[in-house]
């Protein structure tokens, strides 16, 4: 399966150096450039692209808004979204991952892990692995949430549903998930689907703001034994 890429940025030079990459991967293909966030949405449309890479800062209609159309849009609901950041420096990270996006990426990204990422995310996961980058999400969540959560809370959930929310915001992926918990690899991904079902999440990354902003985990908080 091929997997269709749309590059949303306003800087040409940007767009071209993305665009080399993508098509330099035999399981990927450029499907169209936009350089404002209106031509995104209308390129996700027209294009019929499975994944954007997505700028924040663009003219006419910035990245978070366009991300914000698009996630909203059912006919669009299998687009996933990857927010490009100048990390530290940018502070709507959150933002994106409330509007929509599926993770973010850093300007500086290695080739091959941008390449990776693209494959993570176009497979249904979120770009949220441990380290620095769930750091980074959790710093932003923290606060004060600038516009409701996308999502229902905790609440309805088992104790091992909880258990297992706490580790997909920890940036663990399902195999990482059953090692802790002691489960198959099989159970951790249905506990991760129902989960979801339950949330009513589009997907992971979704379910980290939710775990984030009901206060389940907390920034610095120790992980589960």
């Amino acid at each position: 399966m091929t997997i269709r890429v749309l590059l949303a940025d306003d800087q040409t030079l940007v767009r071209a150096a993305f665009a080399l990459l993508v098509e330099s991967a035999r399981d990927m293909e450029v499907v169209g450039q936009a350089a404002t966030g209106r031509e995104a949405v209308a390129l996700a449309r027209s294009a019929r692209a499975d994944l954007i890479i997505m700028d924040i800062r663009m003219p006419d209609l910035d990245g978070i808004e366009a991300t914000r159309l698009i996630a909203a849009d059912k006919d669009l609901a299998d687009v996933r979204v990857l927010v490009l950041t100048t990390y530290d420096t940018d502070e709507h990270i959150a933002e994106a991952l409330r509007a929509g996006a599926s993770g973010f990426l850093v300007k500086d990204t290695r080739p091959a892990e941008l390449l990776d990422a693209i494959r993570t995310v176009a497979a249904g996961e979120a770009l949220l692995s441990p380290g620095p980058t769930a750091r980074l999400i959790a710093r932003f969540l923290r606060g004060p949430a600038l516009s409701p959560p996308p999502v229902g809370g905790p609440d309805g959930l088992s104790d091992r549903e909880r258990e297992v929310l706490t580790l997909v915001a920890r940036g663990l992926n399902n195999a990482e998930i059953a090692g802790t918990l002691g489960l198959s690899p099989l159970t951790a991904k249905t506990h991760v689907s129902r989960i979801m079902g339950k949330l009513a999440a589009r997907d992971r990354a979704q379910l980290v703001i939710v775990a984030y902003e009901s206060g389940l985990v907390t920034p610095g908080a120790p992980d589960l034994a």
